[in-house]
């Protein structure tokens, strides 16, 4: 298991995703921009993705640029529009 999943709704394959999309650690994260990850994985796969990665997207910066994280921002449901 990768550093990348123990962020919390981070599973084998979005640490994949995230790997391939040039963030290897939890610090790399670190005030990343959700919706441009998101977009740009839409791009790079040629499809659109469902909006669920988004949301594991946003929860994962939150997590990463947070010293603190509250507890129940770590749900990805949360980040949902």
């Amino acid at each position: 298991m990768g550093e990348l999943r123990k962020i919390p709704g981070v599973g084998k394959e979005t640490e994949k995703d995230l790997i391939m999309l040039g963030y290897t650690t939890i610090e790399s994260l670190k005030d990343a921009n959700p919706e441009e990850l998101y977009q740009k994985e839409c791009l790079m796969s040629g499809q659109h993705i469902d909006r669920c990665q988004l949301y594991v997207y946003r929860c994962a910066v939150y997590f990463a640029s947070t010293e603190n994280p509250d507890p129940e921002k770590l749900k990805w449901w949360y980040w949902k529009d």
